[in-house]
């Protein structure tokens, strides 16, 4: 299990790729990965947006993740799991999050990447502040997924 909060961008592909190879232990253990990568939009509640940043309080919100990503774990038989998510300064099209989920199976994978991803956007402490064309607004609730 590896969780990372970045203050600078990442290539979701290429960290997936490099998590993988570091697994040496999993080597044809598992048959499913399951990844979900979220971006940043250039809009939201119909306006248009410019950028935008996340904030988070250092230490608790790596713990809440972990939390997240253990529970899976035990839920789903996972045998690994990644989690990497941006924090700082967003432009439109830049990765905000990966999740990636290793399991025997493509239903325990599926099932437990999507858990990850809803519980991280539900209860994860992060705050996002948005540049729009009216000004700087703080982001309120989250989009239904």
């Amino acid at each position: 299990m590896n969780i990372e909060l970045r203050d600078a961008p990442f290539e979701p592909l290429a960290e997936l790729e490099r998590h993988q190879a570091s697994q040496d232990a999993l080597r044809g253990r598992y048959g499913a990965t399951a990844i979900f990568v979220g971006t940043m939009r250039d809009f939201n509640d119909g306006e248009p947006v410019r950028g935008m940043t996340l904030e988070h309080y250092p230490g608790m919100t790596e713990r809440h993740l972990r939390r997240i990503v253990e529970t899976a774990i035990q839920e789903w038989s996972l045998l690994d799991a990644l989690v990497i998510h941006r924090v700082g300064a967003l432009r439109p099209s830049d990765p905000i999050v990966l999740v990636a989920a290793w399991s025997a199976h493509r239903a325990a994978a599926f099932a437990a990447c999507r858990f990850i991803m809803e519980e991280l956007k539900a209860k994860a402490p992060f705050w996002k502040r948005e540049d729009a064309a009216a000004g700087t607004r703080w982001v309120e609730r989250n989009t239904p997924g």
